[in-house]
């Protein structure tokens, strides 16, 4: 983002965090409850606190924090939009039996699809099967937000495919493969998850109404994929996001850029798909089945361009205070892991990585000591689940289900789903994973065996507190 060029103000921060305190708190007022839901609203909120920051970063003499911005955030947009469009094309037709089993399962699959498919495309191709396989339980909140923790975030750790922040870790010089060496940790954090989410909704299962497991139970129809052309088209994306350059801000930024550096070929690639996708599709599958609308990808593009350029100063403050922070493995996780969680996690995980870079040590991996690379690497794609706009798929999946009736938590409800069920696990992984020292290690493992137990035991443990 170009923040050590310019000196920018503690107080340049604000802005942005004052933009996060309106996504958090106009949904829940009166005076503003109703005209959140229009998205010209959401974008008038998200310009306000946007553009003055972009002139205000331009006035330091920050043109290209405010370029690299808005190209990051037309790149981000087009993803997001073709993933979209395409997998409105797809349509998971049948209905079987929503049993905690069943459940625990998509979301399985879910996370192995991220790391391949990208966190983005596996979240917009799942949300609507897993909504319609639930779509006689009252209790489904809880299984949109683990979709959330794992499809849309934690599952994408295992290759640059999976979440933005490692794409752009391939870019600087990361190999493509180095990311499985994170499998420990993929699979302790996403084998948690599951375990938690598998006994959470077997407790609410058990508490359903009578008449909404009966029809659940009856109303079954055999699995079947519609508009199968439509993986094609993903792949596409995928293959583009893998293969195919865009535009080259550093060789623009360094002067040494050819005209080909200014070709976005990879998001003209990306819409050319959706445009595919939109030409090729059944309207039955999109708008019928799928209840197709432009509404999600809306709401994100309009608060999404008031987050990338309000944060641009709050970027630029971080780059200024970073050298003076005690940094090694743990902090690197916690900083990039924190920021992740109100930044977006591909910027932060940028800013981090030069950061590291100039630290240096070995054994190195592009330029960067390996363990705070995978400090890093984690942080930035486990955190970006901590709120709703850490990740771009968070909000969309959001929106969906919205869309579809299921009354989703307000930006702090889910922030508190966050601290309940995700950030202990990841402190866990933390103490097991990324310590060194073989004590905090076996602390580490002692403590996941007394949560294993605790979730076990909850159930016994609250009706216990609850008797007479």
């Amino acid at each position: 983002m170009h923040g050590h060029e310019i000196n920018v103000p503690w107080w340049g921060v604000l802005p942005f965090a004052m933009l996060l305190a309106c996504i958090a708190t106009f949904p829940l007022m009166r005076q503003t409850r109703r005209l959140w839901h229009k998205v010209w609203f959401q974008l008038a909120v998200a310009l306000s606190f946007g553009v003055p920051m972009a002139i205000f970063m331009w006035s330091l003499g920050g043109h290209g924090a405010v370029v690299h911005a808005l190209v990051e955030y037309s790149q981000f947009i087009i993803l997001l939009l073709s993933l979209f469009v395409i997998s409105g094309g797809i349509f998971v037709a049948g209905d079987i039996e929503a049993t905690p089993r069943t459940n625990t399962i998509f979301l399985a699959i879910g996370a192995v699809l991220a790391s391949f498919v990208g966190t983005t495309g596996a979240a917009m191709a799942l949300i609507r099967p897993i909504l319609n396989v639930n779509r006689q339980r009252t209790q489904k909140v809880h299984t949109v937000v683990f979709a959330i923790f794992i499809v849309a975030n934690c599952g994408g750790l295992l290759t640059p495919l999976g979440d933005p922040p490692l794409f752009l870790g391939m870019l600087r010089g990361v190999p493509f493969l180095w990311t499985f060496k994170l499998f420990p940790a993929w699979l302790f954090v996403n084998g948690l998850l599951l375990f938690s989410y598998y006994h959470l909704d077997r407790r609410l299962h058990d508490v359903e109404p009578p008449l909404s497991l009966t029809r659940d139970a009856s109303e079954i129809e055999p699995i079947r994929v519609r508009g199968r052309l439509h993986l094609l088209w993903l792949l596409g994306v995928v293959g583009a996001v893998a293969l195919v350059p865009s535009v080259d801000l550093h060789a623009i930024a360094t002067g040494h850029a050819a005209v080909v550096d200014y070709v976005p070929f990879r998001e003209l690639a990306m819409l050319g798909l959706a445009g595919l996708s939109l030409a090729t599709g059944d309207r039955q599958v999109r708008f019928v089945n799928n209840e197709f609308t432009w509404t999600p990808i809306l709401e994100v593009a309009a608060l999404f361009i008031g987050i990338f350029l309000a944060m641009t100063p709050a970027l630029g403050y971080l780059g200024q205070v970073a050298p003076t922070l005690p940094l090694d493995e743990y902090t690197f996780f916690l900083f990039t892991g924190g920021l992740s969680s109100v930044l977006d996690n591909a910027p932060t995980y940028a800013t981090f990585f030069e950061m590291a870079r100039s630290i240096g040590g070995e054994p190195a991996v592009a330029g960067v000591r390996e363990v705070y690379l995978e400090s890093i690497s984690l942080g930035a794609v486990f955190c970006g689940a901590i709120t709703y706009i850490g990740n771009g798929p968070n909000f969309m999946v959001k929106s969906i289900a919205d869309a579809a009736g299921v009354g989703m938590p307000s930006f702090g409800g889910y922030v508190v789903w966050a601290l309940r069920h995700l950030v202990p696990i990841l402190g866990l992984m933390v103490l097991t994973i990324i310590a060194p020292p073989l004590s905090l290690k076996v602390l580490g493992l002692v403590l996941t065996v007394a949560w294993i137990g605790f979730v076990l035991l909850r159930p016994r443990l609250a009706a216990l507190v609850t008797r007479p």
